[in-house]
């Protein structure tokens, strides 16, 4: 089982659960029509990894704050990038197909660490991507069409949360394809106040 940190301890998420389409902005961007209800989708366990490989030239990144769950609550918060096959969503969403192929392979789940929120408020959370110094990705709670108490319960409605699992809560506007080498800084704040950083350098896979 793949593992992530949680205050240093490592864990081993049974899934990631993914809220798509979350903030009104990136919608608009990508042409997608907004819900009418929470978009869900699960990543594996074999998704995570703490390595950030190019995959192909149509595979975006997506930045997201991610929570982590224990005893069915939010326990932890941290930085994490969705990567998604662009080209291989757009065909399998056209035929109405499901989205694992584009969304749930192996190391599509690139994670940071992730630290306790002890009493941060969740109204109070904002992230940042910077790719080689350039900031492409800024979003706040405010902005969340969802928000993390929803995910949950809407979650919660017919799935069932394993100490360790993991909610990635959505991507704001930004996305783009990326290359080797390039360094990319996913940062998570409650307001001005930074509370932890995660970097990746591209590699080839």
């Amino acid at each position: 089982m793949n593992l992530v940190h949680f205050n240093s301890v490592p864990l081993a998420p049974s899934k990631i659960v993914c809220i798509g389409r979350n903030y009104v902005e990136h919608i608009y961007e990508l042409n997608n029509e907004i819900p009418s209800s929470m978009v869900v989708f699960n990543k594996p366990n074999s998704a995570i990894t703490d390595t950030f490989c190019f995959i192909s030239p149509d595979t975006r990144y997506e930045g997201e704050i991610c929570f982590l769950m224990m005893v069915g609550a939010i326990a932890g918060v941290g930085f994490g990038l969705d990567l998604t096959k662009a080209e291989l969503q757009n065909h399998l969403k056209s035929k109405g197909l499901p989205w694992e192929r584009a969304k749930g392979f192996d190391g599509s789940a690139v994670l940071g660490n992730f630290i306790p929120l002890n009493n941060t408020a969740l109204e109070s959370l904002r992230m940042t991507l910077h790719i080689n110094g350039v900031l492409v990705q800024e979003a706040t709670y405010e902005l969340m069409i969802y928000k993390p108490l929803e995910m949950i319960e809407e979650i919660e409605s017919f799935m069932s949360f394993e100490d360790g699992d993991i909610i990635m809560s959505g991507t704001p506007k930004g996305v783009a394809t990326y290359h080797i080498g390039d360094e990319f800084v996913g940062r998570i704040y409650s307001n001005d106040a930074l509370l932890i950083e995660s970097r990746w350098d591209v590699l080839p896979q």
